[in-house]
């Protein structure tokens, strides 16, 4: 079990929505930067740090989760970021046998490649690329909602993948036929 809520994620989430080069609002809530982290199921290793830091922060968080009665809220009561995207995105393929969290952050978050170079084409960093996160979660009680939030620290570009999001490249578009 990790003595912190921060973890480090291994190297084959994809990152979705990934609003990392600037901040969108959701509604009720200020601007932040955002990516949807989807995990793998067969990424035991990743999912046994996020359970274990969820947890953990669970434990250390209960003044938030604290009921109107003042009992701390059992885990099960609360809102939690760890989803299962084969029934909360059942229909969209990139959610399939994974799960996935909504990391936020304040402030962006610093996106590095495979050496550790900083990345700062917006094309080399979009939804569907592979890599790792650093993150951490916390308690909250906002506006009577309670439970635990994951937070963006920073993005590892490790490989590309397909672009999510319906967007076509120019090759697919216009295939290999080359005019002169």
């Amino acid at each position: 079990m990790p003595d912190t809520t921060k973890i480090v994620t291994g190297p084959n989430v994809r990152f979705a929505y990934a609003y990392v080069w600037n901040p969108r609002k959701m509604e009720g809530e200020r601007e932040k930067y955002s990516v949807s982290l989807i995990i793998p199921k067969e990424d035991t290793e990743t999912l046994g740090k996020v359970e274990a830091a969820i947890r953990l922060a669970y434990d250390q968080g209960q003044e938030k989760l604290r009921g109107d009665d003042g009992k701390i809220l059992p885990l099960t009561a609360i809102a939690l970021p760890l989803r299962d995207g084969d029934l909360d995105r059942r229909n969209d393929p990139a959610y399939s046998r994974c799960y996935f969290i909504t990391a936020k952050s304040a402030i962006q978050p610093g996106l590095v490649d495979a050496s550790l170079n900083r990345i700062t084409e917006k094309a080399q960093f979009y939804s569907g690329c592979y890599g790792r996160a650093s993150i951490h979660f916390y308690a909250y009680n906002h506006d009577g909602k309670r439970g635990i939030a994951c937070g963006l620290n920073n993005l590892q570009k490790v490989r590309d993948g397909e672009v999510l999001g319906g967007r076509s490249s120019p090759e697919q578009d216009f295939g290999s036929e080359i005019f002169e």
